[in-house]
């Protein structure tokens, strides 16, 4: 199979159209429809729908956008390990973590990984979704449950639970819940328990639900339960790493709190020797060594 005529064909699937896929490759809009004419013929299949709002792929040609879908993210992977140099760290990093995780704890840290490696390029992508680390979605995940899959290196970073936190403001301003029954006084903020979360989350919040919380604030991910607390709503369930980025605040009922939830770091086995994925690995883990310390020098550990 022609392996030029299969790349214009992905390029117009992906746009979705012959002037668009055109102008990506700069290919008159005539060379490329003749192109994926030729292909059609060679295959002996419809691979388009055409009508006036553009072009539909056909039962075949989903079956072959998969396939050239597949090919190119092994050809990126393949250019990403070829790219890699043996002393420098450079180029595109894909960084894949929950929402949560990535703008209260990840984020914060990324001046100094920058600071350390002015050339990198981070895409940090946050969603509750897994990403499909061997389909090449992204090149590195920070997950809160250890990957399944088995071609996969990974690391385990540390452990983190969820615990009840109010701001300071509040605090001074409400009698603080001494007991569990005390949360009837008080609005809770947390996830829904059916939003995309780590299960043991879910399962302290049902459990809190059994107190009858005065009032209730649910938000689907775990920055807008932060903002929640920090405009003095109520009490939120959050991860306990918060506390640590954001002074203002206060851990109350300490007594309640999840069941541990690890946290891991996951890459492609075809990655093992990237120095861009080695240099993410140990920034991560030198900053949560120093965070630990931290807390030991605060007496929290």
């Amino acid at each position: 199979m022609d392996w030029d005529k299969l790349r214009i064909f992905h390029a117009v699937a992906d746009a979705g159209s012959l002037t668009h896929a055109g102008d990506k490759l700069n290919l008159s809009q005539s060379a490329v429809s003749r192109q994926i004419r030729a292909l059609e013929e060679s295959l002996n299949a419809t691979l388009f729908h055409r009508h006036a709002r553009g072009l539909i792929l056909t039962e075949q040609g989903e079956l072959l956008f998969d396939a050239t879908s597949s090919m190119s993210k092994r050809l990126d992977a393949a250019a990403a390990r070829i790219r890699d140099s043996e002393e420098e760290v450079f180029g595109e990093l894909r960084v894949t973590t929950t929402f949560g995780f990535g703008t209260l704890w990840l984020a914060p840290r990324l001046p100094k990984l920058y600071e350390k490696y002015p050339d990198l390029k981070i895409d940090l992508m946050l969603e509750e979704r897994v990403l499909d680390l061997p389909m090449r979605e992204a090149d590195v995940a920070i997950r809160m449950k250890e990957p399944s899959q088995a071609d996969l290196i990974r690391k385990r970073l540390m452990t983190i639970r969820m615990q009840l936190f109010v701001s300071d403001a509040y605090y001074k301003a409400h009698d603080a819940p001494v007991t569990p029954p005390d949360l009837s006084q008080h609005r809770l903020i947390c996830q829904n328990t059916t939003a995309a979360q780590v299960g043991a989350g879910a399962s302290l919040v049902v459990q809190l639900m059994e107190h009858n919380p005065a009032s209730l604030l649910t938000v689907n991910n775990y920055f807008g339960v932060l903002q929640g607390v920090l405009h003095n709503l109520g009490i939120g369930v959050l991860p306990d790493y918060v506390a640590q980025e954001v002074p203002d605040l206060v851990h109350v009922l300490p007594e309640i709190e999840s069941s541990d939830v690890p946290v891991y770091l996951a890459y492609p086995e075809e990655l093992r020797h990237s120095q861009r994925i080695a240099a993410f690995r140990d920034f991560v883990q030198e900053e949560i060594t120093a965070s630990r310390k931290q807390l030991k020098m605060q007496g929290k550990v």
